[in-house]
């Protein structure tokens, strides 16, 4: 048995971006995104590669959490376009009557709750498949029984591949996000250090507490190690803060089994009434299973 858990988050902003065709509902509101987000999903149950059978999609609603408390400059809903705010919860609504399990989080991320939930199910099932290709969802790898797809250059991202790709494993995921940064969640991470060199240091020393304070004990020396070396040693402080930024929490109340993700088909009627209500008939059509 095989469990998907979605970045719902991600598919939002996705669908929005894409090229696929405006949606306006009745009341003159875009609904773009939700409209591509209940078709990927409607797409996931009915691809025949991925078999979906067990589901949960995750979403931040608002984009706002814990790590707020934490650093000013952490992400936020400042920003976020208004027509993509304006869907948070609508697009929550339409995968609810969808028949599919819902995380809606306000003091987590949505990251949070992928993250929780396969460390959570990856201990009663064959595989969970974390469909984002997001960076961060990285550390939750785990030989082939946590693995990511990136259903946009469809591709699977598991731990091997991750060690090859990049030259160190899972756990240091958050230690390389604290070094480099993140940009789109907003830490900032350490002055001078880029992709190839934080990974090749990260590579002899996979955290941060591993990483001589002298340069000169470093087993491997990437250009401009001196420079490195000082601002890591200057910014250490804030280095163990991005990485606590960058940390997913494994520790989300989630209520749900293996079998309450067990996806059983669309509420007609639910599901009919909010296709109706945004002005999308067609969509029914396209659910091949009703309860």
């Amino acid at each position: 048995m095989r469990i998907h858990l979605v970045d719902g988050t991600f598919e939002l902003y996705r669908a929005h971006f894409s090229k696929r065709p405006s949606h306006t509902s009745p009341q003159g509101l875009d609904l773009k995104a939700t409209v591509g987000v209940v078709q990927s999903l409607l797409a996931l149950l009915t691809d025949g590669e991925e078999k979906a059978t067990h589901v949960a999609i995750a979403f931040d609603n608002p984009i706002r959490s814990f790590r707020n408390d934490l650093f000013d400059g952490y992400k936020s809903d400042e920003g976020v376009p208004e027509e993509i705010h304006a869907q948070f919860d609508t697009v929550e609504a339409a995968a609810r009557a969808l028949g599919v399990v819902v995380w809606s989080m306000k003091e987590f991320e949505a990251d949070d709750a992928l993250a929780t939930a396969a460390k959570k199910f990856s201990k009663e099932v064959g595989q969970v498949r974390i469909l984002t290709p997001d960076k961060d969802l990285g550390q939750c790898l785990s030989g082939d029984k946590v693995v990511q797809v990136d259903r946009i250059r469809q591709k699977l991202i598991t731990e091997a591949t991750l060690r090859a790709d990049r030259q160190y494993g899972p756990e240091s995921v958050p230690d390389f996000l604290a070094l480099v940064g993140d940009t789109a969640d907003g830490i900032p991470g350490i002055d001078g250090w880029g992709e190839k060199s934080t990974a090749q240091v990260l590579s002899a020393y996979p955290h941060l507490e591993d990483i001589p304070d002298s340069v000169g004990q470093w087993k491997v020396k990437p250009r401009s190690a001196e420079k490195l070396s000082a601002a890591l040693n200057f910014g250490r402080k804030d280095a163990l803060l991005y990485r606590t930024l960058a940390t997913l929490r494994t520790d989300v109340p989630l209520k749900e089994t293996v079998k309450d993700l067990e996806w059983k088909g669309a509420d007609k009627a639910q599901f009919e009434k909010w296709a109706a209500s945004i002005g999308a008939d067609t969509l029914p059509a396209r659910v091949h299973r009703w309860r």
